[in-house]
């Protein structure tokens, strides 16, 4: 069965797409942390990160240091921090979020953004990644 997140690369669930390439997609945390809060998947669904072959994980975050630097110009925070959780979906998924203080990277705490929040959001880091 697929999961929720080949669903959203196939359109199957909308998303608040931020950039895409033919192995790779990101798109904003519809839980975010802070706003702006970013996951990068590789399109092709794999469950365990540290399974990927050398030239995907390198791809992979190579295609995450690009929409870091994406978020970093559109949210003007200090640092964009990179997580690798997994737990929550089998896929591989890398979270951005940008931060200003350690304290910004917590992940029990939710941040509630409206629909225009999000999708402003949005647009301001698929601006910049283009």
């Amino acid at each position: 069965m697929a999961s929720i997140f080949t669903k959203i690369v196939n359109g199957e669930i909308p998303c608040y797409n931020v950039a895409e390439d033919d192995r790779h997609f990101a798109f904003l945390d519809i839980n975010p942390v802070q706003p702006g809060h970013t996951l990068v998947i590789p399109k092709k669904e794999e469950d365990y990160i540290f399974d990927m072959d050398d030239k995907e994980y390198a791809d992979l975050h190579l295609f995450a240091k690009r929409v870091a630097k994406a978020i970093r110009k559109a949210t003007g925070c200090a640092r964009v921090s990179e997580a690798v959780i997994g737990m929550e979906v089998p896929h591989i998924h890398i979270h951005l979020v940008p931060i200003n203080t350690e304290s910004d990277l917590n992940f029990t705490v939710k941040k509630k953004l409206t629909d225009e929040e999000m999708k402003s959001v949005a647009a301001s880091i698929a601006e910049a990644f283009n």
